[in-house]
């Protein structure tokens, strides 16, 4: 087990903002995670576990230990009928596993391609896109407890998740993700009513999709919305959209008309894009801190801002937001 002192971990977060870790310790196997637990003296300072720096903003050097899971596998656990079980390891490429089970034939994560990440990251956010989340087909995540020094498995029904939340996002440092399986199928329903999606296979003539269809249809909307990390700093969607109870949401169309609207989560959910975009942010950039000229949700790194300008210029936002519409934003992006 090897252990990096004074990493630089600009290039470890897609934003590419300078900070540096007190320690950086790499997993690649289930026995160097278990290792972990009988180095006590380590794990005595605080620990941010990573996955692809795809949703994290630094504003200051970490004085603890880091800890990069990048256990790789990816395996068939179990077949039963049409449906199958499909787990892969921590440090799994998150768009290459779902095109592993396209490849398969199996369907049920295609509306997530191409978000960025890794496997073991994305049940901590629950992520989602195009109407579908990480939950509706998850089965089991196995973790260690980095601080009662055990292993544990947590069904689906165990993870708390709710929009953009999990267990494991509200008690940050204490487990380590270490494999994730899910449950898919080859004859899936597709979900094709959210966003584009219908749109972008019409244009392609396509009457009878597959779900490799609608992941190559999803992956095209994404690039053509969303700035790609490898060429300016960015961590994707900044902020979560809000959800309001629906007397508020009542008010707030009867003041803005224009303003987009969807039944969600028990309440009313509003694009934090439109509401920013609205409050005249889009494109506008504070050194080389901006909001991204094509995406207002999405804040970008022009080439040598740091974490606290990114941060500063993300709370300018949220006042904007709340002083105009009374909601306020919360960050979808962990801040250190």
């Amino acid at each position: 087990m090897h252990i990096e002192y004074g990493a630089d971990l600009a290039p470890l977060n897609t934003f590419r903002v300078p900070a540096r870790a007190s320690a950086l310790l790499r997993l690649r196997s289930p026995g160097e995670a278990r290792d972990l637990l009988r180095r006590p003296a380590l794990l005595a300072r605080p620990v941010l576990v990573m996955g692809g720096g795809s949703n994290l903003l630094f504003t200051a050097d970490w004085e603890g230990l880091v800890v990069l899971p990048q256990m790789l596998d990816r395996e068939i656990i179990e077949t039963q009928g049409d449906t199958v079980t499909v787990a892969g390891g921590a440090g799994e490429s998150w768009d290459g596993f779902v095109r592993w089970t396209l490849g398969l034939g199996l369907g049920g994560l295609e509306n997530l391609a191409l978000i960025p990440g890794t496997l073991g990251a994305a049940p901590i956010q629950n992520i989602g896109a195009y109407g579908v989340e990480l939950r509706d087909s998850l089965l089991w995540v196995e973790t260690l407890d980095l601080r009662g020094g055990r292993a544990e498995r947590f069904y689906n029904a165990d993870c708390g998740f709710a929009y953009r939340d999990s267990v494991f996002k509200r008690e940050p440092g204490r487990r380590l993700i270490t494999r994730v399986a899910f449950r898919l199928s080859r004859k899936p329903e597709l979900e094709l009513d959210y966003g584009e999606i219908r749109e972008e296979l019409a244009a392609g003539k396509i009457a009878d999709p597959t779900a490799a269809q609608v992941a190559a249809a999803v992956s095209a909307i994404r690039r053509r919305k969303l700035p790609d990390p490898a060429q300016i700093g960015n961590a994707g969607s900044f902020f979560r959209n809000p959800v309001v109870p629906e007397a508020q949401a009542a008010r707030l169309r009867e003041e803005h008309p224009a303003m987009p609207q969807f039944a969600a989560y028990g309440g009313v959910k509003i694009p934090a894009g439109w509401l920013i975009e609205a409050c005249g942010w889009k494109g506008r950039r504070s050194g080389d801190a901006g909001v991204h000229a094509g995406h207002a949700l999405v804040l970008v790194n022009h080439g040598r801002a740091t974490g606290s300008q990114i941060a500063s210029l993300a709370q300018q936002i949220q006042a904007s937001v709340a002083d105009r519409f009374g909601i306020t934003l919360e960050p979808e992006v962990r801040i250190v």
